[in-house]
């Protein structure tokens, strides 16, 4: 069982995505709000909000269907080994963030307080932790089911091997870790690899064997991947749309939606193949017709601002927060958020001619696991490649993988670039600390500078010669 298996390589055919097949509606779900004149959905919306409901379908009847269940986390997931596996992920921060979203995290975050956790605990811990002493009721209503597996497949955020350790004792259930090596140099040495996948090998798949009670499909895995890479060109491809002037696209607070079917559940399916072709479509549409993004309240006719967006958003007053943006006429065309679950835009892919491997390059590729200097580096090409006016720093009480830092980083980037940056804070589920008057103030005073720079002609510095 332990011992060392070859890299697989699997002669590849045409793999065609088919079409997804959709369950109904999950019971219990909140009755939709009443639709506004702006909320008219694009299909690949559609499709996406279809792909949930038939994930939290098959979640809620896990059991009944002997499916095996593995709690994982979205930075350095592997998602393509767990669905190859015959098993089923889930994802405690995105139960956490779509709590956020339909404003139930508060009360879960008062569970875990009235528990025992420190108020300056993650607020992603608290939200799930406090919605599994209530039942463990996810945010669409339908029951998450208990795990089979814990797979920490990330360690560069320490608040994750907590966390899981809680659930550890709650559940009772094996847990298995993989130490992923953080980036302190800048780089993914071959001895970073090599040490990854031996976990991959040694560690990871035999749990999954475990659990499951099957031998290991290496073949699925590989078809999984050719998958994965299919769909994460669109995807790189729908990102870097915001270049075009009027940007079709916000890459911040659309791009979170965007980056969903990829740093969840999908990817490595054909529905994920599907979803990104069809959001391909839309955006070519739009560029062709010279259109702005899309917003709550309707296409934003006149692009003022290009920001980048550093940190994670707000997620219990989401609209609000998008809404302070778009009325100033202020587009984000590149965000670090949005590489958190991998930095595909630096050219990374899914390769299914080395297919432990390059699970091993994603784990240690994602955003939190960079040091301060390659974040600074990544942050100013987004400035340049994407001719940004200016960028904004979101820092979030509760998270220290993306807080630690920023303010250094803000200078930084100043000093480099001749941008100013702006600075808010607010949490990621904790509606405590999240103030629209202040961080609406923050914003509006912000942007009137920069509008008072490019009146007065000044411009971002240029780039510096190379080092010969």
């Amino acid at each position: 069982m332990n011992a060392k298996k070859p890299e697989m390589k699997v002669k590849k055919a045409t793999l065609k995505a088919k079409k997804p097949d959709m369950s109904k509606l999950p019971k219990g779900r909140r009755p939709s709000r009443s639709p506004k004149p702006g909320d008219k959905k694009d299909e690949s919306m559609k499709l996406q909000k279809r792909m949930l409901a038939a994930h939290a379908e098959s979640l809620a009847n896990a059991k009944k269907d002997g499916k095996k269940v593995v709690y994982t986390f979205v930075p350095g997931n592997l998602t393509e080994l767990i669905l190859a596996a015959g098993a089923i992920p889930v994802y405690p921060e995105i139960n956490a963030l779509q709590s956020g979203m339909r404003k139930m995290s508060a009360s879960h975050i008062q569970e875990a307080e009235r528990f025992g956790h420190s108020e300056d605990v993650c607020a992603y811990v608290k939200c799930d932790v406090g919605m599994m002493l209530k039942g463990n009721m996810g945010p669409t209503g339908v029951k998450v089911p208990e795990p089979d597996l814990l797979l920490l497949s990330y360690t560069g955020c320490f608040v994750f091997m907590k966390w899981f350790e809680n659930l550890k004792q709650h559940y009772n259930c094996p847990c298995v870790m993989l130490h992923v090596p953080y980036q302190a140099d800048g780089e993914i040495t071959d001895a970073m690899r090599d040490y990854v996948v031996q976990q991959i090998e040694e560690k990871v798949i035999p749990a999954l064997e475990s659990v499951t009670g099957k031998p290991f499909d290496h073949e699925e895995l590989v078809r999984k991947l050719e998958l994965s890479r299919q769909a994460e060109d669109d995807m790189v491809w729908a990102l870097q749309s915001a270049r075009h002037r009027p940007s079709p696209i916000d890459a911040y607070f659309a791009g979170v939606y965007y980056i969903g079917p990829m740093f969840t559940a999908f990817r490595g399916t054909p529905e994920a193949v599907d979803y990104y072709r069809s959001l391909r479509r839309e955006i070519e549409e739009r560029i062709e017709r010279g259109q702005g993004p899309m917003t709550p309240d309707g296409e934003l006719k006149k692009e003022r601002y290009r920001l980048v967006v550093e940190g994670p958003p707000n997620w219990t007053h989401f609209r609000e927060f998008w809404k302070i943006f778009y009325d100033e006429g202020a587009v984000v065309v590149a965000s670090t958020y949005t590489k958190v679950g991998g930095l595909y835009d630096l050219g990374f892919r899914h390769d299914p001619d080395r297919p432990l491997a390059s699970l091993a390059e994603y784990c240690m590729g994602c955003y939190t696991n960079l040091n301060i200097p390659s974040r600074i580096d990544l942050l100013e090409k987004y400035i340049r490649d994407y001719d940004a006016d200016g960028f904004v720093i979101n820092s979030i009480k509760s998270c220290n993988s993306f807080s630690a830092g920023q303010l250094l980083m803000l200078r930084e980037l100043e000093k480099r670039t001749g941008v100013p940056g702006g600075f808010i804070e607010s949490d990621l589920v904790d509606p405590r600390y999240y103030s629209q008057a202040n961080i609406k103030n923050r914003l509006e005073s912000y942007l009137q500078m920069l509008a008072q720079r490019r009146a007065g002609g000044v411009k971002r510095k240029p780039e510096p010669e190379p080092v010969s």
